[in-house]
């Protein structure tokens, strides 16, 4: 028998877009680049180095994640720096890291 509570509901292409998002995230140097990135701001180069990647790769994925709003970056010089534009990244890692702890 279905229930008479009234749910409230976040509407598809909200979810949609927090699926994106998500999938986006979903991968273990993003997850690494927002850890650090949640510390401070840090180089393309300095993120390729802590996740041991080229720093071609390393502008790849910080590229995908400033495209989905996570990140925002800033020149100054001839360096880009990043930094989190999306507060809610922090609660978001405090969940995997609670889940999956430091190993």
């Amino acid at each position: 028998m279905a229930s008479t509570k009234k749910m409230r509901m976040t509407n598809l292409e909200s979810l949609g877009e927090a699926a994106e998002c998500l999938r986006t995230l979903a991968h273990p140097h993003r997850l690494r680049m927002v850890q650090m990135l949640l510390q401070g701001e840090y180089t393309v180069g300095e993120l390729a180095e802590a996740c041991d990647v080229p720093s071609h790769m390393a502008s790849e994925h910080l590229r995908l994640m400033q495209r989905c709003g996570l990140l925002t970056s800033e020149k100054e010089g001839r360096r880009r720096y990043y930094r989190v534009g999306e507060p809610h990244l922090e609660s978001i890692m405090q969940c995997i890291e609670t889940r999956f702890g430091t190993k």
